[in-house]
């Protein structure tokens, strides 16, 4: 995601918990808030800043909601922020270390090069509620990371939350079993379609496994369809960005199972 736009979701979406009303008539795209939520900040900054503002010195900010007695959810959500960005051999153990770490990163740095005294780091990232109703919460992570490389690096992800069960959404928890296959296919028809690419068109310029097309795991749920997103340098180079790639219910209504918390959307 652009790194200006996802700090315009987080304002948004900040706006929103702080006032707490119900939301606006907006047509189809509209939702009934089933569980409470504030969003909670950390953040650290280099001792060099100063008085400077955050967008002139070295920061690490996370943002992300808090549900009230919601302990797994809020688990859930804080380790995928952890897995988002680390440095080490695994995620730190909580957001604090991981900014704290960011923070100790950069200061040791900026002592072996001491000749770019004007460059400055930057961690942000973001877990913003995308979409509620009273059986699914589906949630975005945004990571924007600059550490000292030639450019910076953008990452997202999600969670898809089943609040009657109380756990994350596999994409086997909506899929009838013995169907991946049928999944995969309809979806490559759609990225040769969205790529311009012919029936037969070989994938060389893609970085998929084998030159076989195939969905990753990160996916969102949405009133229409799954959407899917491959980050940077995930099947492209850094210059094309990321991939998006949506699979309507329309086109897959036989795959999937009965009864689950997508079924609201399956006309």
């Amino acid at each position: 995601m652009n790194r200006r736009l996802s700090l315009l979701v987080v304002v948004i979406f900040s706006l929103y918990s702080c006032h707490r009303s119900a939301p606006k008539n907006s047509g189809a795209t509209t939702t009934k808030d089933t569980l409470v939520y504030t969003y909670k900040v950390v953040k650290q900054r280099a001792s060099d800043c100063g008085d400077k503002p955050d967008t002139s010195c070295t920061v690490a900010k996370v943002t992300y909601p808090f549900f009230p007695d919601q302990k797994v959810l809020n688990d859930t959500v804080v380790k995928r922020l952890l897995i988002a960005y680390y440095t080490g051999d695994k995620p730190d153990s909580s957001l604090q270390q991981q900014t704290q770490k960011f923070i100790q990163f950069y200061n040791y740095d900026t002592t072996r090069n001491a000749d770019h005294p004007n460059v400055f780091y930057t961690l942000e990232s973001s877990a913003t509620v995308v979409r509620q109703d009273s059986s699914l919460i589906t949630l975005q992570i945004d990571r924007y990371t600059y550490d000292g490389g030639a450019h910076g690096s953008d990452y997202t992800g999600f969670i898809n939350w089943d609040t009657g069960a109380n756990k994350k959404i596999e994409l086997g928890d909506i899929l009838s079993p013995g169907n991946e296959e049928n999944l995969r296919a309809i979806a490559e028809k759609n990225f040769r379609k969205q790529e311009k690419l012919s029936d037969t068109g070989s994938f060389t310029n893609y970085s998929f496994k084998g030159r076989k097309f195939a969905l990753n795991n990160n996916f969102l749920v949405t009133p229409i369809g799954i959407s899917f997103l491959y980050n940077e340098y995930e099947i492209k180079p850094y210059s094309e960005g990321q991939t998006t790639l949506l699979i309507p219910y329309m086109q897959i209504k036989s795959l999937l199972r009965t009864n689950t918390v997508i079924s609201q959307y399956i006309r």
